[in-house]
């Protein structure tokens, strides 16, 4: 898969597993989950208002476009909270529901 993001000049540092959307990809230590997913995949998440998917905007935790969702049931900003290994992230509707996932 590849993503919107592209790492350039990497300088080794450590990598670790995370989970999107119970697909395994690749992490690096300071990332936050929005780097890690959008270097992983296209896009970021699923818009709740309307078709299409989001790509995050502010890039600052201001404008509330990047809300994804832990396994655990968090919503948490994904251009704000690092990535931590094994985490796991559900950006997509439920299947069939057509809602966000409740914790």
């Amino acid at each position: 898969m590849s993503g919107r993001f592209v790492r350039v000049a990497e300088q080794g540092r450590e990598t670790f597993a995370i989970q999107i959307d119970g697909v395994m990809a690749q992490a690096a230590e300071g990332d936050t989950l929005m780097v890690a997913l959008l270097t992983a995949q296209d896009t970021l998440r699923d818009s709740e208002f309307g078709d299409g998917r989001r790509a995050g905007f502010c890039l600052m935790g201001a404008c509330q476009d990047c809300w994804v969702w832990l396994a655990d049931g968090r919503r948490v900003r994904a251009c704000t909270t690092p990535a931590a290994p094994g985490m796991s992230i559900v950006t997509r509707l439920a299947a069939g529901e057509g809602v966000w996932p409740r914790g």
